[in-house]
């Protein structure tokens, strides 16, 4: 795999699955509140938690390496 936070198309549409079903609930308790269409909204994101871990979304995590700060004193270490 590279190193690129980007993410796989496959996450990304999973990602927006999940958007779609929250802002769906969301609008839902709104507008009504109308219980049908947050049900629908809540179907539609828990589908898109299910469809993230058959993608493997978590595969695409990517670990860098500790980076070190250059310059500079800690704020902890600066008595006054």
């Amino acid at each position: 795999m590279s190193a690129s936070h980007a993410g796989r198309p496959s996450s990304w549409l999973v990602v927006a699955l999940g958007l779609i079903g929250f802002t769906i609930g969301g609008v839902a308790l709104c507008i009504g509140p109308n219980w049908v269409l947050f049900g629908v909204g809540v179907a539609v994101t828990v589908v898109s938690g299910v469809l993230g871990l058959a993608v493997g979304i978590m595969s695409d995590v990517v670990l860098d390496k500790p980076r070190a700060v250059s310059g500079g004193t800690p704020a902890a270490k600066s008595g006054s």
